[in-house]
């Protein structure tokens, strides 16, 4: 007899199978969210790394210097693009009319928007891998041991499961597809707002504030202590109350969206 924790598994793998094949269908997707970043790195490496680089520090390093700070940048760069074609998934489903389909039949509800979830962290994964990669090849040489590899890995899973709710309970408050396309956008910014592609000591005072405190910036800190040996400090602690703090207030928000009267 089946229990209540093996039905959800059960639906669950079959949402999630289903946005797999999904991501298979429209390949050309997955392509521009690999595309956009390592775009930005080959950019920002080659056309401006000879300049930036050698302000980094004042250590006068240059483009490999620059290719080993901006690495982390790009890591969430790639992981906010992610969030645009999770919100678009779940809107098309919203807007299509095959949810309402899901709704009148014997399936556990939470699965659907877990196999979204799950689709999109895989598809996150994958495409960080193929970022850093290319981030190798153009020159950038971590010294990182096993062990802060894995610490590293853990908190880019943590961070892209963030943000994966995050536009998924964006997805879901859409009215349309394009809507939706268009809601995550300001997470791509975040990189550029923080520490991503320079330091924030560089910056204007009212912009130095917002990089320093916001999320994204305690993250790539903590990425680059882990992958380059710099100072860590606090930072660890404040990239990993950020991940939690923002994966539970979208789940939140994203579950009470879906479980909302359709007719409201």
């Amino acid at each position: 007899m089946m229990t209540a924790g093996t039905y959800a598994l059960r639906d669950s793998t079959t949402m999630l199978r289903r946005n797999l094949r999904r991501l298979q269908r429209y390949p050309s997707l997955t392509v521009m969210l690999i595309g956009l970043p390592v775009v930005f790195l080959l950019l920002f490496v080659y056309v401006f790394g000879g300049t930036l680089g050698s302000g980094i520090d004042g250590a006068g390093g240059g483009r490999a210097e620059y290719a080993n700070y901006i690495t982390p940048g790009i890591l969430l760069l790639t992981i906010a693009s992610t969030a645009q074609g999770t919100a678009i998934g779940i809107a098309m489903d919203m807007t299509e009319g095959i949810i309402n389909r899901f709704r009148t039949m014997a399936i556990h509800r939470p699965a659907v928007l877990t196999g979204h979830v799950l689709g999109s962290l895989i598809q996150s994964l994958l495409s960080l891998a193929v970022v850093v990669g290319a981030a190798l090849l153009i020159g950038f040489r971590p010294t990182a041991t096993p062990v802060e590899w894995v610490a590293a890995w853990g908190v880019l899973t943590g961070i892209a499961l963030a943000v994966t709710w995050l536009s998924v309970a964006l997805g879901l408050l859409a009215k349309s597809v394009e809507t939706a396309s268009n809601l995550p956008m300001p997470l791509i910014l975040l990189p550029f707002l923080g520490s991503g592609f320079v330091p924030t000591e560089s910056m204007p005072t009212a912009m130095r504030w917002f990089a320093e405190y916001q999320p994204f910036t305690a993250i790539m800190e903590t990425l680059r202590g882990l992958l380059l040996g710099t100072a860590i400090g606090s930072d660890g602690i404040v990239a990993v109350v950020w991940c939690a703090a923002v994966t539970a207030g979208a789940y939140v928000w994203a579950k009470a969206l879906y479980d909302r009267d359709p007719s409201a």
